[in-house]
């Protein structure tokens, strides 16, 4: 029988609570997780818990949908399996729930009187004070939500006004403990209260504080051991997605039907060149590297959730363990970097580099590896932030590279044909970018977009998404990785420097039509600049149709929108975001990627008429026009290794490719995550791979105080994390993002799987 562990469990809880006193007849239900599956197993609606055999209890998943299992009887699930899905939703730490309507404790649902915390045994093992969950009728779907709004206290009991008691627990026998100290605590109280109610006491503050950090010590150790608790049942996975059969599916497509996809690429018709033009496919026939977009509603509840507990790092044992690793085996690297303190500030030129305990020194880098100083080998998911899609140091287009700097030299401050291809190659893919300015980085590329929409538009107002990272001008410097913090890193800006930026929660449309409206007392808003994932590459990820509704926002307003691809620029796709979602920016901002990797790249393009403004009046055209420009801007390396490099991503397919392997990789990393017990949250878009430990980057200063309060605890578990992933050979960025390649093969992400398997072993309460 299917699941026959976790039905079994059910019926012997339901057995020991009959024991106890604590079930009668057919009141309440029980319910476990289970292991490694987004499903959960819960007793029959209006059934005797004496006769209840394994075979009667139901199992759901967690939207409430009833999977079939062979052998089992036809009874309906529990009316309050809603309730259990959403606590199983929402707290990863729960594995088992149990809802009766015991006397005493039913009492206090009828009064509506919280129980404050009058022990260090409650507070230990319930959380404090048992809270009340507002009313609402058994079975809905509005008593789940009133559940919900109560979860994020980590608590293990909570009373239901007119409707009995809920209780926790990390696996069946806390529950069942749970629900016996809950009914003593509450037959305590009552008492109490009948006597002298004016004279109750609660534990001090301190102590319960204490008790209740115990609580969750205690959670994170049982809730991951839930496994022996509960034994995973037998179910045959999926395969995992495969970057290799990607990869072979598109070569047979090429050598079968060449010339089916691709179309020439459009070309000046002035005089005769040396640069070889080569047949080119579509965007959208070379398809995206996004299979399956994320829930993002699914996301955001997870991350919620894991915000809500306590964070879970490394064990101070196994910490000290991957420290001497780096001491020991990394010895070169530690030698420079302490010098590279002496003249660098920080030690390091950019913040990508910094690595918990000190930085690597890298000497090579190769496809889907890095070899530092002292010879270590790495799993590269950085790739440089995001550029390299093809890989590291991608071999042709290095050679071909070579080639142009022994003939011109890196740059000479003249005209290059290689300016005028790499234009007329990102307008191919990207149709929306008539017009291409090539400047030196995806910060420049920003600070263009902006000058240039105030200048077309004449309106001074500008709209980014809170916790977007858009570079370090002077200008978009604000509300930085954490929404709501506004000039928080602005140290060195003056304040007019900012008079005219405004952030808007990204979750929050209706704000930001409400900073639209507010923008036109104050001249108006010149733009709109979104990251089509969402801030920081999609760390707060956004709905699907998300950009589709700023469009239609900034055309009610007639305020321009700027895409940010300097990370989804052809990683999402040869067509980047804007193809992948359907929808034209007026102004788009490339980074790196548009050079695969190579210094000095990065630009802004757009509509004709808004592009006009960047002439600076060397076209001979009226109207308003702005400086910008650099001497290394389109430099002859960096828009060669561009032309070169989209060639190649399009002959190659990469996007697609390396974002199949984005998919194995985090399909991977879920199955870890749920066989280890962890609460960590596992998303992708295509080859953006998501690995959150800590969530430091979903606290708001919506909740200032949380922030203030466990923003540098989480800051530093996340860098923990990332040096415990270093210490098996594997760098990512900042311990919580990675980005794949087409470098990296099915058998790299398996490599790198085993790794992480061994890393996630590390963790407290494992």
């Amino acid at each position: 029988m299917e699941y026959a562990a976790s039905r079994e469990h059910v019926v012997e809880m339901c057995r020991a609570m009959l024991a106890h006193g604590f079930l009668k007849a057919t009141e309440g239900n029980v319910s476990v997780r289970i292991p490694g599956r987004q499903l959960y197993a819960v007793t029959p609606s209006n059934y005797s818990y004496e006769k209840m055999r394994p075979e009667d209890i139901c199992v759901l998943d967690f939207s409430g949908a009833l999977v079939k299992v062979d052998g089992s009887s036809t009874l309906p699930p529990s009316v309050e399996a809603a309730m259990h899905a959403t606590i199983y939703r929402e707290r990863p730490d729960v594995n088992a729930i149990v809802h009766t309507h015991q006397p005493f404790a039913s009492a206090l649902a009828y009064l509506r009187k919280p129980i404050p915390a009058l022990s260090d045994e409650q507070s230990r093992f319930l959380g404090g004070e048992v809270p009340i969950v507002d009313y609402a009728p058994a079975g809905t779907s509005f008593l789940a939500a009133n559940m919900r709004k109560k979860l994020s206290n980590g608590g293990n009991a909570y009373i239901l006004a007119n409707h009995g008691v809920v209780v926790l627990g990390s696996d069946p026998e806390r529950a069942v403990f749970a629900m016996g100290l809950l009914e003593k605590v509450s037959i305590a109280y009552l008492m109490a209260l009948i006597t002298e109610p004016d004279k109750i006491y609660t534990v001090p503050a301190p102590i319960r504080e204490i008790a209740i950090n115990k609580l969750r010590s205690e959670q994170k150790r049982l809730a991951a051991r839930v496994t022996n608790a509960v034994p995973s049942d037998v179910v045959e996975e999926e395969p995992l997605p495969s970057a290799d059969a990607a990869a072979a599916e598109h070569a047979e497509a090429q050598a079968e039907a060449p010339s089916k996809k691709k179309t020439k690429a459009a070309k000046s018709d002035a005089a005769p060149t040396d640069i070889p033009t080569v047949d080119l496919p579509s965007a959208d026939s070379l398809g995206y590297a996004i299979s399956t977009y994320p829930d993002v509603a699914d996301v955001q509840r997870r991350l919620a959730a894991l915000v809500a507990q306590p964070v879970r790092g490394p064990r101070h044992d196994a910490l000290l363990g991957v420290l001497d690793y780096f001491d020991t085996k990394c010895t070169g690297s530690k030698q420079i970097t302490d010098r590279a303190k002496r003249r660098i500030p920080g030690g390091v030129q950019h913040n990508l580099a910094f690595n918990y305990p000190f930085p690597l020194a890298i000497t090579k880098a190769e496809g889907a590896h890095l070899v530092d100083v002292d010879g270590n080998t790495y799993i590269d998911f950085l790739q440089a932030g995001g550029p390299t899609i093809l890989g590291s140091n991608y071999a042709p287009v290095r050679e071909r590279v070579d080639e142009v700097i022994r003939e011109s030299g890196p740059v000479t401050g003249l005209f290059h044909e290689y300016e005028l291809r790499l234009a007329e190659l990102v307008n191919h893919f990207m149709p929306s970018v008539e017009v291409y300015r090539s400047l030196g980085s995806g910060t420049e590329g920003v600070m263009a977009a902006v000058r240039g929409a105030r200048a077309f538009t004449g309106k001074p107002m500008v709209i980014k998404m809170g916790g977007a990272y858009h570079g370090w001008s002077d200008t978009m410097v604000v509300g930085l990785r954490v929404p709501g913090t506004w000039r928080m890193n602005a140290k060195g800006i003056p304040l007019g420097a900012t008079a005219d930026t405004r952030e808007a929660f990204p979750e929050a449309l209706s704000e930001l039509k409400r900073k639209l409206i507010e923008n036109r007392l104050r001249g108006g808003t010149a733009a709109v600049i979104v990251e089509p994932v969402g801030p920081e590459s999609g760390t707060r990820p956004v709905p699907e149709d998300y950009n589709a509704k700023v469009r239609e926002l900034c055309d009610e307003f007639n305020a321009l929108l700027i895409f940010d691809e300097v990370v989804t620029g052809f990683r999402l796709g040869m067509g980047g975001g804007q193809g992948y979602f359907g929808v034209t920016p007026d102004l788009t901002v490339l980074g790196k990627a548009v050079s695969g990797g190579y210094p000095m790249a990065g630009g802004v393009g757009g509509r004709a008429d808004v592009m006009a403004v960047f002439g600076s009046g060397l076209d001979g055209k009226a109207g308003a026009h702005v400086q910008v420009g650099g001497t290394l801007s389109a430099n002859p390396l960096s828009c060669a290794a561009g032309v070169f490099a989209i060639e190649e991503m399009a002959r190659t397919n990469a996007p697609v490719i390396a974002g199949r392997a984005g998919d194995r990789l985090a399909e991977g990393l879920r199955r870890l995550v749920a066989k280890w017990g962890l609460p960590y949250v596992v998303f992708n878009q295509g080859s953006i791979v998501h690995l959150e430990s800590t969530g430091v980057m979903m606290l708001s200063m919506r909740n200032p105080a949380k922030l203030l309060k466990e923003n540098g605890e989480r800051k530093r578990v996340m860098e923990q994390m990332g040096a415990v992933y270093a210490a098996h050979g594997i760098i990512t960025l900042a311990g919580s993002r990675l980005y794949t390649s087409m470098a990296c093969t099915d058998a790299v992400i398996d490599d790198a799987l085993d790794r992480f398997d061994q890393s996630f072993a590390l963790i407290e309460g494992v």
